[in-house]
């Protein structure tokens, strides 16, 4: 693939696909010059197959991809570039380097659009940019896993890409690896304007890389916002469990205050006081999440203010410890359908004394409280 497809420098590229077979696809998003968008779902959620149709390894039944305003795909205009003439960059998830090559030698090997004068210089330039600088003549057998990674990196750079693709790029590296490429990755950003779209299961790992989301399931795009957004204000059910979000119930909207600009829920045998929903008629059924930072713990050692806020009574069924942190879950009421997550530190577990069994109450912050319509049209696990 080099960089022709009519595009001379990155730019804006929009995709709009549709098909019903093989695997579904209904998705539309952009990307815009030097944003990276994520998309994220479960296996056969459809992000490799929508990589592949961007890239021209796959053609939809209908759709179309431009880049820079120009189109690479039009099934309206019977246009469909060929992935040579598309001026993108791939890194694969297990990076198909050369092996006999070496590193600078896989990386010129993608320069054919360069006069040979001008490659060796340019791939040296790369690898220091991916912080591979004196490994030059190493072969892919000699690098580790995330140097390899890297690799793959520049030689995709070296196309000089109007669209950088990474499919699942980090998943073949240990987690420490991860974690640090993931960082090497955002440090890169801020020196390149290409757009860059990113397939992950990794959730963690596209909130930390991602300026927008794009959540998918079943080759619907459900949701698609800043990381943040989709985390604390999930669009229904369906894309609050897609991103890890377990605390999930239905409840009741009771009425509306303007004075003092709040919203009451009725759930169980509580009514919950939750930032101001006006747009939500009184009486109607909920779906409603908390993160779990927004639960907090009453400790038995001293009383706080803040345990005015939602107090909510329960036992606590599990509690896992995972290193300096805990994992709890709580049976609201002391029942098996209201299990309720969130996680302490191990200090304020073990000053607080706490057991499997235990009685205690918590606090659900008003403010992480967020409202969905139940069991949304057309969304189904």
């Amino acid at each position: 693939m080099t960089d022709s497809g009519g595009t001379d420098e990155p730019g804006a590229v929009t995709v709009h696909l549709r098909q019903e077979e093989p695997i579904p696809l209904d998705v539309s998003f952009d990307c815009r010059r030097g944003e990276l968008i994520a998309l994220v779902g479960p296996s056969g959620s459809g992000k490799s197959t929508i990589l592949r149709c961007i890239a021209g390894l796959n053609t939809p039944e209908s759709g179309r991809v431009t880049c820079n305003n120009v189109d690479w795909l039009n099934t309206d205009q019977r246009v469909n570039l060929s992935p040579q003439t598309r001026s993108i960059g791939i890194v694969f998830q297990h990076y198909t380097l050369f092996p006999h090559l070496s590193a600078l030698d896989n990386v010129t090997a993608a320069m054919q659009h360069l006069q040979p004068g001008r490659r060796r210089d340019r791939a040296l330039e790369l690898l220091k940019t991916v912080n591979l600088d004196g490994l030059e003549a190493r072969r892919p057998r000699q690098l580790s896993g995330g140097q390899q990674q890297r690799v793959a990196l520049a030689r995709a750079l070296a196309r000089e890409p109007g669209l950088l693709l990474l499919d699942e790029p980090f998943s073949s590296v240990d987690q420490a690896t991860r974690r640090k490429l993931q960082r090497e990755l955002a440090g890169l950003r801020g020196r390149m304007a290409h757009p860059i779209v990113l397939v992950t299961h990794d959730v963690e790992g596209a909130c930390m890389l991602a300026d927008r989301i794009c959540i998918l399931h079943h080759g619907q795009s459900l949701q698609i916002g800043p990381p943040m957004e989709i985390l604390n204000r999930p669009r229904h059910k369906l894309a609050a469990h897609l991103v890890g979000l377990t605390n999930v119930f239905r409840g009741t909207v009771i009425e509306h205050r303007a004075e003092p600009n709040v919203t009451h829920l009725r759930w169980l045998g509580y009514e919950l006081e939750i930032r101001h929903r006006p747009d939500i008629t009184a009486g109607s059924a909920v779906d409603w999440v908390i993160p779990p930072q927004y639960i907090l713990l009453h400790q038995r050692v001293r009383r706080s203010r803040g345990e005015r806020e939602n107090p909510v009574r329960g036992v606590i069924d599990e509690l896992v410890v995972m290193g300096e942190t805990a994992s709890v879950t709580l049976l609201v009421d002391n029942s098996n359908d209201t299990p309720m997550t969130f996680n302490l530190p191990l200090h304020v577990v073990e000053r607080n004394r706490l057991r499997t069994g235990d009685n205690v109450s918590v606090s659900l912050r008003g403010e992480g409280i967020h409202l969905m319509p139940p069991d949304a049209e057309g969304f189904r696990p």
